[in-house]
C-alpha cells in the first residue's frame, strides 16, 4: 500500500529523482520480504528437522528397550531401594517384626536421586507425550 502511494506521489510529482526513489524503495520492501521469506522457511526446516531428531531418538530408545538386557538396567538400579523401603516400611512398621538401620548419609542421597530419577523421568516421558498428542 505504501509502495503505491509512494509511486503515485512520484509520478504526480515526476522527475527522474522522484522514480528512482520508488524504485529503491520498492527493491528495499522486496528484499525485506525475501529475508522474511528465507527466515520463515528456515525456520519451517528447523522445526521439521527437530522433530525429525525427535522421532528418532524415540526409535533408538524403543529399539534399546526393546532388548532385555537394556532395558533391565534402570528397574536393577532401583530395586534394591525398593527391597530396602519395602523392607523398612512393611516388615518393620506394618507388622512390626523387626528394625532396620537408616541408611548413611550418602546411601541416602543416592536413593533420593535414584527414586527421583526413576519416577521423575516416567512422568517426564508421559508429559512429554501429552502435550505433543494435544499439539498435532
Amino acid at each position: 500500500m505504501l509502495s503505491m502511494i509512494l509511486a503515485w506521489l512520484g509520478s504526480f510529482l515526476g522527475g527522474p529523482f522522484a522514480t528512482a526513489a520508488v524504485n529503491a524503495y520498492k527493491a528495499k520492501l522486496a528484499a525485506g520480504n525475501n529475508a522474511d521469506k528465507i527466515s520463515a522457511e528456515l525456520s519451517a526446516q528447523e522445526a521439521a528437522i527437530n522433530e525429525q531428531r525427535d522421532a528418532l531418538n524415540a526409535q533408538i530408545v524403543i529399539a534399546e528397550q526393546g532388548r532385555w538386557y537394556t532395558a533391565i538396567v534402570r528397574p536393577m538400579f532401583a530395586m534394591p531401594f525398593l527391597i530396602y523401603n519395602l523392607k523398612v516400611v512393611v516388615w518393620d512398621k506394618v507388622f512390626g517384626w523387626g528394625s532396620t538401620d537408616p541408611l548413611s548419609n550418602e546411601l541416602l542421597q543416592v536413593e533420593s536421586i535414584t527414586l527421583a530419577g526413576y519416577f521423575g523421568s516416567i512422568a517426564l516421558e508421559n508429559s512429554t507425550r501429552l502435550f505433543r498428542a494435544r499439539g498435532k
